[in-house]
């Protein structure tokens, strides 16, 4: 095996869902407002009795299911999240408890938004140099825990939710090489810090970096895996806001892809974003088996990492 692909993928969101009127009724808000400025109308959101090592084993389970895998089959999991609310049992080894998976290589990976594709690269890297058979990698948020509901700038965007992929070896790659980095110095741009720990961000700042400096990244994440924009069937941006998304994947190029668009009925999950988005249009139907796809996260400590896969 010279290679590792994604067997299956699968998702999870609360049942309760917020919607803009809702959220008018709460801070001086309107849906006008929020679709007009980040293209969401509604968010799911986590009770206070459904922590993030629930929605994570959710969507792990249905990932497992669509793999055909017992938990047993499982010798890594790895848990892309910024918002546990304890250090140690880390979100992995409390996903392996709830799903039964015994002895794995547990760890938990923050990166912010772009925890998922950075999680990925590393099952990747495992898998391809012997170190695991078959990886668990999910990334999983409950923005909700660290949100300021009465400030209108941030609580209109943020949702909870999680999604996993199984890794496992191939004959033949099924995940590009990754191209990852930060911008250190400007990592105060994204913040979930404090006592209580609160989300907070530099709107403008953010939208600046990521629709004048990421779309030449993430070609570069295309040229790694072989390929050019115009060959994807598929493009899952994190899903932060449709006024980045949409431009981004203009200026990428990728003409003949499906763009994932879940922001508009999910809001901000964070680390969830991208595998949430993906599992969606696998699901749907709207990617293929084989699809070439780019996987491409950014945000917090304006990291940033990508890779193109091939749909399971």
């Amino acid at each position: 095996m010279n290679g590792s692909r994604i067997a299956a993928v699968g998702h999870y969101q609360p049942a309760k869902v917020l919607t803009n009127e809702e959220l008018a009724g709460m801070v001086d808000t309107s849906d006008e407002w929020i679709r007009s400025r980040v293209g969401i109308r509604t968010r799911h959101i986590a009770g206070p009795d459904e922590p993030v090592d629930e929605l994570a084993g959710h969507a792990a389970a249905k990932a497992l299911a669509a793999a055909g895998l017992a938990p047993g089959d499982i010798d890594l999991v790895l848990v892309a999240t910024s918002t546990a609310i304890d250090r140690s049992p880390n979100m992995a080894a409390r996903v392996a408890a709830r799903l039964g998976i015994p002895s794995p290589a547990a760890m938990d990976v923050n990166v912010v938004c772009a925890g998922f594709t950075h999680a990925l690269a590393t099952a990747d890297h495992a898998v391809c140099a012997g170190a695991a058979a078959r990886a668990l990698v999910i990334g999983a948020d409950k923005m909700s825990d660290v949100t300021d509901w009465g400030d209108r700038t941030t609580c209109v965007l943020v949702g909870d939710g999680a999604g996993a992929a199984v890794v496992e070896a191939s004959e033949e790659a099924g995940i590009g090489p990754v191209l990852w980095g930060s911008v250190p110095e400007m990592g105060h741009a994204v913040r979930i810090e404090g006592q209580p720990a609160r989300f907070a961000q530099e709107g403008q700042s953010v939208y600046r970096w990521a629709t004048t400096q990421l779309p030449a990244i993430a070609r570069r994440a295309c040229e790694r895996a072989g390929l050019v924009p115009e060959d994807l069937a598929g493009v899952v941006l994190h899903q932060a806001n449709l006024r980045i998304i949409e431009p981004l994947a203009v200026k990428l190029g990728a003409v003949n892809a499906v763009v994932a668009r879940d922001v508009a009925e999910s809001g901000n999950t964070s680390a969830a974003s991208i595998p949430l988005a993906f599992s969606k249009l696998v699901e749907q139907g709207r990617i293929s088996s084989g699809d070439p796809v780019l996987l491409f996260g950014f945000g917090g400590n304006l990291s940033y990492a990508g890779q193109v896969v091939r749909c399971p």
